[in-house]
């Protein structure tokens, strides 16, 4: 069995409370994407077409800073990757965090919280980010318990 970790971005910390859910439920490891500069409350105002977020959704050429790198990646086999949903996608930190380490031969499952959006092409615009990499398809979620996320993960064969 390769060593699991959970990897994830968590702007409000629901995905980082869904995160260590999974990371107990999987056996895994936990590890924060963090970006160098904190969000705001202004930065996240997705109403406020100027705020950080907006600007950076907006630039398919952004990628905003890491503050923290995980030194010992190659350890892990598999990855989940979660997120909360910005304008129907990943935010562009995702982004940032898969161009930063060598997946070749890795396997990456997304995951992500949203109020209620799915996960739509998500996969397909984060996958150039890792070539190399087994993906497994992602899942929105909403309310798991440790057990149902156990049967999750069990059912992905990772």
């Amino acid at each position: 069995m390769s060593k699991i970790l959970v990897a994830y971005f968590s702007a409000s910390g629901t995905t980082g409370r869904t995160a260590a859910l999974l990371a107990k439920a999987a056996g895994a490891d936990l590890f924060e994407i963090q970006p160098k500069v904190p969000y705001t409350a202004a930065d996240l105002d997705w109403t406020n077409k100027k705020s950080r977020s907006s600007l950076e959704m907006n630039d398919p050429a952004s990628r905003p800073e890491i503050g923290k790198r995980l030194e010992n990646m190659a350890d892990y086999g598999v990855v989940f990757v979660g997120f909360p949903v910005w304008w129907y996608t990943a935010p562009t930190i995702i982004k940032t965090f898969l161009e930063s380490y060598d997946f070749a031969g890795k396997t990456i499952v997304p995951f992500a919280t949203s109020g209620g959006s799915g996960l739509g092409k998500t996969e397909s615009a984060l996958r150039p980010c890792a070539p190399g990499a087994v993906w497994k398809t992602g899942k929105v979620l909403r309310g798991e318990t440790e057990h149902s996320l156990k049967n999750w993960v069990e059912s992905l064969g990772v």
